[in-house]
């Protein structure tokens, strides 16, 4: 009687704790968000604290080249001094007396300055209109004037490098380098999610395998409950069929946590509400795709993203160069304006007797003795130009090994995962034989449960090596720049 209560008050049990994870298990489920990896994908790109940062690095790049190139166009600019008023005591050597000065003085001056980018020369034409009222204590007298100056004037460096056009190139690499940054953190980003996505899946996939487990584990107890209240079986079985189910329980509560784990980072990843319920939905299904090597490793070496960075570094190094070579140099610069100048006491004769005043300026900066220094500078820049052309062929050669491997291992996964399906179809196989001879009695739980371990192992297997080669795929897609999925070239998004 003993026995038989322990047996029953132990089903109970059993069916009580079914019941909770069953209904906990519903609830969940009608409360989850499903996510596909490219949801995913999709909504990391637009919360990731990451790309923000890129996108606004982006925007101050563009914004800095803009404002350079409207620089270079024509500049209008008007200066006005309604009144300057100055009233003066000083002493007069040739009078020997004092004298005071009363001067009041009216002007505007409108210019228009256009940079001359080809040249580096700034071409300017201003015009300055004033109005003079001066009195002297002196003589008695007030004069009053007014006045125009119209001048174009040329300024033309001469001897020396274009600094215009050399600051605009260095903008225009500078938001390419940008651009590439960012498209780069874009497969970073996406290789991130990726990783994290397939490890909630597995973790989710080893949740499912582990109820499978339980499951079958529960129909193995049913079988030897039922054979040990029909004595057919020692109770030593029933202990032990009890064990392995406790095992299991345990085991399916592990893959829980891992799983609670996993949506914990995949969340956080993704900037995703901590709180919300989340379960991602995912075809791993195998299908071989066609790669070619070759041409995997020319479509990386002609759009990796990395080695246009390193020929903006030599490109960037070769400028440093020509500021080092324009330190103490010898150049020059040619000036040339053509004025127009009138003055009368009526505004409307400003121009009555025009005066030319032309104005040449021919100057050289010629540098004596520097110690070396100039010399020395451009040592020390060649040294960094050639460590960085030695830094684009090590990133060369490091893609080309990259992407062999990558194709290697591709190789190697799709016979993990052939002899993977066919190992998860022979545990199949196996464990429904042996769970017939279970429940003939030709075989113990111990047994049977190794053969049911067996079967658990060949699915995470199977499922492992799945993944895998999904993310290899990836890898070599971020390496050559080709989705051989999909058979088509990947665009970064600038």
């Amino acid at each position: 009687m003993n026995q038989q209560f322990t047996i029953k008050e132990r089903k109970r049990k059993n069916f009580v704790l079914l019941v909770i994870v069953g209904i906990s298990a519903f609830q969940t489920i009608d409360a989850q968000r499903v996510m596909t990896l490219e949801e995913s994908i999709e909504f990391a790109k637009q919360s990731s604290p990451d790309i923000r940062k890129s996108t606004l690095n982006l925007l101050s790049n563009q914004k800095s080249l803009d404002a350079q190139r409207a620089s270079l166009k024509s500049r209008f600019s008007l200066d006005i001094t309604p009144m300057d008023f100055s009233r003066t005591r000083l002493f007069n050597d040739f009078f020997s007396t004092f004298n005071t000065n009363e001067d009041y003085n009216s002007s505007a001056n409108f210019s228009i300055s256009q940079p001359i980018i080809h040249t580096d020369a700034t071409l300017t034409l201003n015009n300055r209109l004033g109005y003079r009222n001066n009195f002297s204590e002196a003589q008695d007298l007030r004069t009053k004037n007014y006045s125009n100056d119209l001048f174009l004037q040329l300024d033309q460096p001469i001897f020396t490098y274009n600094r215009r056009k050399l600051q605009l190139r260095e903008l225009e690499l500078n938001l390419e380098n940008a651009q590439l940054s960012n498209a780069m953190q874009l497969l970073s980003l996406e290789r991130n999610v990726t990783q994290s996505f397939y490890s909630f899946y597995q973790a989710q996939n080893s949740l499912e395998i582990a109820q499978d487990e339980f499951d079958n584990q529960q129909v193995s107890y049913e079988i030897t409950n039922n054979k040990v209240e029909a004595d057919l079986l020692a109770e030593e079985e029933l202990y032990q069929a009890e064990l392995n189910l406790a095992t299991s329980r345990s085991t399916l509560q592990n893959q829980q946590v891992a799983l609670d784990n996993a949506a914990d980072d995949f969340k956080l990843l993704l900037g995703m509400d901590l709180e919300e319920q989340i379960q991602v939905q995912v075809d791993v299904n195998f299908i071989t795709r066609e790669v070619d090597i070759n041409q995997a490793i020319q479509h990386g070496l002609d759009q990796r993203m990395e080695l246009r960075q390193r020929e903006i570094d030599i490109e960037r190094s070769g400028f440093e160069l020509i500021r080092t070579n324009g330190l103490n140099e010898f150049k020059g610069s040619v000036s040339l304006s053509m004025s127009v100048f009138g003055n009368n006491p009526n505004f409307g004769d400003i121009y009555a007797n025009p005066q030319n005043n032309p104005r040449v300026a021919l100057t050289f900066n010629i540098p004596l003795w520097d110690w070396g220094e100039k010399r020395a500078r451009l040592a020390a820049g060649t040294a960094d130009l050639d460590m960085t052309k030695i830094d684009l062929q090590q990133q060369q050669n490091d893609i080309v090994i990259n992407i062999r491997k990558t194709y290697r291992n591709l190789q190697n996964l799709e016979t993990q995962i052939e002899i993977a399906q066919q190992n998860v179809k022979n545990a199949e196989l196996t464990y429904e034989i042996n769970l017939e001879r279970y429940q003939n009695g030709d075989l113990t739980s111990m047994d049977l449960n190794l053969f049911q371990n067996q079967l658990s192992e060949n699915k995470n297997s199977l499922a492992t090596s799945l993944i895998n080669y999904k993310i290899e795929l990836l890898n070599l897609k971020i390496l050559s720049l080709y989705d051989f999925e999909n058979q088509q070239p990947v665009i970064p998004t600038f």
